[in-house]
């Protein structure tokens, strides 16, 4: 079988998550908006094609497999974590990777509202004095408290979040990590200090053999300024 993940071409956005977890199980899937504009790839094509889903989803990230079709980034990963390990086989340690991982959908929220306070539907340009006094906020408070929170649970693990076993939620705090170096590089090397154990995780997720491999090729797409994590100088104070 061979998943269909349906998400916008260009960005990683949360998106990327799902992606993470498909390359760590080695699942074959298709970046079906990644294809050829005739093979039914590209943005215009993925918004027809989220409209003839059924049950229709809301918004892209979509899996389909198997007859199902499933929205929203921590439920896709649910999923996944089950079928392919990514999560504990019992159900208290599923329930705490979930729980993880809608602790990381809220701080990619924050972070995506940093350059967005106002409305997504404005660009940054007209949004930018906002953006300056959100990002602050973030730097000193926000991000702190989220990183800091993942820092003492893995103070107190097995080396991964959920124990001794790499799971989807370590593979979301990588991104996340990542995410943040590229868009607040000088608030995180201040941060630095106060997250090593975050850090450490997030080099641990980079050098396992199928990230690595895809974090090296072309299907992995560059952080940029369309995504959630962007780097904007001025936010980063």
């Amino acid at each position: 079988m061979t998943y269909q993940l349906h998400y916008w071409p260009g960005i990683q956005g949360r998106g990327e998550f799902v992606r993470l977890a498909l390359e760590a199980a080695g699942a074959p899937y298709v970046d079906v908006a990644r294809l050829p504009a005739s093979e039914g790839g590209g943005a215009r094509a993925l918004g027809h094609q989220l409209t003839t889903l059924a049950p229709p989803p809301f918004a892209p990230p979509v899996l389909a497999a198997d007859g199902l079709v499933i929205a929203q980034t921590a439920n896709i990963l649910l999923f996944l974590g089950a079928r392919h390990d990514l999560a504990p086989a019992d159900e208290a340690g599923r329930l705490w990777v979930n729980q993880l991982q809608l602790t990381l959908a809220d701080l990619v929220d924050e972070t995506h509202d940093t350059h967005h306070p106002i409305s997504s539907g404005l660009y940054y340009e007209d949004q930018k004095a906002e953006a300056k006094q959100r990002a602050g906020h973030f730097i000193a408070e926000r991000a702190p408290k989220h990183l800091g929170y993942f820092q003492r649970v893995l103070e107190g693990g097995g080396g991964w979040l959920a124990g001794d076993r790499l799971s989807y939620a370590d593979l979301s705090l990588f991104q996340v990590t990542r995410g943040l170096e590229y868009a607040f590089p000088k608030a995180m090397a201040a941060l630095a200090p106060r997250i090593p154990a975050v850090l450490a995780l997030a080099d641990r997720v980079a050098a396992q053999p199928p990230i690595a491999a895809y974090l090296a090729s072309d299907r992995r797409i560059p952080f940029n300024e369309e995504g959630i994590f962007r780097h904007y100088p001025e936010l980063d104070a």
